[in-house]
C-alpha cells in the first residue's frame, strides 16, 4: 500500500490545515491509541501517527501526551475526545472525493456502487 510513496516525517503543527482536517476524519476518536514507534535517523525511538494520502505516507511525530493535548485543545473535538458531528460532516463534504478519505469513512457514507467502478 505504501510502496513507492514518499515518506514524510513531520510535526503535527507544521502540517497544512488540509492534511490536519483529513487526519481528523481518519482518526475521529483521537490519535494517542493509533501511535506507532520507529527509529529515527539517529536510531532513537520516536512515536508518530501514521497517515496515508494518495501521494504520500506521513508519520506525524507526537508523543501520547502531545496527541492527547492536540485533541483537548482542538475545538473540532468534544470533551470526550471525539470529532464533533458538525466538523465531521464539514470535512466529509470537503474531502469525500479523495480516495484515501473515502476508504476510511464509516457506514454513514454513500454505499459503493459497482456501476461506478473504473475499468
Amino acid at each position: 500500500m505504501t510502496a513507492g510513496k514518499p515518506r514524510v516525517i513531520k510535526d503535527y503543527e507544521k502540517l497544512d490545515d488540509a492534511i490536519k482536517e483529513q487526519i481528523k476524519l481518519v482518526y475521529p476518536e483521537g490519535f494517542s491509541q493509533h501511535l506507532i514507534t520507529f527509529p529515527n535517523k539517529d536510531g532513537l525511538l520516536v512515536s508518530a501517527l501514521p497517515f496515508e494520502t494518495d501521494e504520500k505516507y506521513y508519520l506525524v511525530r507526537m508523543t501520547v501526551e502531545e496527541a492527547d493535548d492536540i485533541i483537548s485543545d482542538d475545538d473540532d473535538y468534544d470533551d470526550e475526545g471525539t470529532l464533533k458531528d458538525e466538523s465531521k460532516a464539514e470535512y466529509e463534504d470537503k474531502y469525500a472525493e479523495l480516495d484515501h478519505i473515502a476508504e476510511n469513512l464509516g457506514d454513514d457514507s454513500e454505499p459503493y456502487d459497482e456501476d461506478d467502478e473504473e475499468d
